[in-house]
């Protein structure tokens, strides 16, 4: 029979207490790598830029009546796309790229579409254009399955039910 020291403390809690200590001190958080934009902090959020995204959505839709889904979007929606986009000082769309799909081609389709239609947009506040004299954006497109969509920056609130 093995006898336990009365002077000896238990191994096992302090090689875990050292473990945890170890990997806790190799952990990072690594910020995502995005370019500066030269577009101080502060305006990139806050009511400016809010404000400047409903612009946009309403111009969008007063562009394209014929494609904006009136009422609320279903629950299970056919497509989300995600357009990114830039836009200069006079609020021309000088790029736009689907940015993110469910591989839906005609409705990324319709998203880009009605973004050019819209184009010019109007005019960004100066306080938002980087040094370029630019603006990045994006917009979510959401559409039902009738092809119709609505701007998240605009939309009503998703159906509940699938019926």
């Amino acid at each position: 029979m093995l006898r336990r020291s009365p002077f000896r403390r238990p191994v096992a809690p302090l090689a875990a207490l050292a473990l945890t200590t170890l990997l806790a001190a190799a952990c990072t958080i690594t910020p995502l790598h995005t370019k500066p934009s030269g577009v101080p902090p502060a305006a990139l959020s806050g009511p400016t830029l809010e404000r400047y995204h409903v612009d946009i959505a309403r111009r969008i839709v007063e562009r394209s009546p014929s494609d904006v889904l009136h009422g609320h979007p279903q629950a299970m929606l056919r497509s989300v796309v995600v357009v990114a986009f830039t836009v200069d000082r006079n609020g021309r769309v000088i790029h736009s790229s689907v940015y993110r799909s469910n591989g839906d081609d005609e409705a990324e389709a319709t998203a880009l579409a009605t973004l050019r239609r819209a184009s010019p947009l109007p005019p960004p506040p100066g306080r938002l254009l980087d040094a370029r004299g630019h603006l990045e954006l994006m917009e979510d497109w959401l559409f039902n399955d009738n092809g119709k969509f609505q701007l998240r920056t605009l939309a009503s609130p998703q159906a509940q039910t699938l019926d």
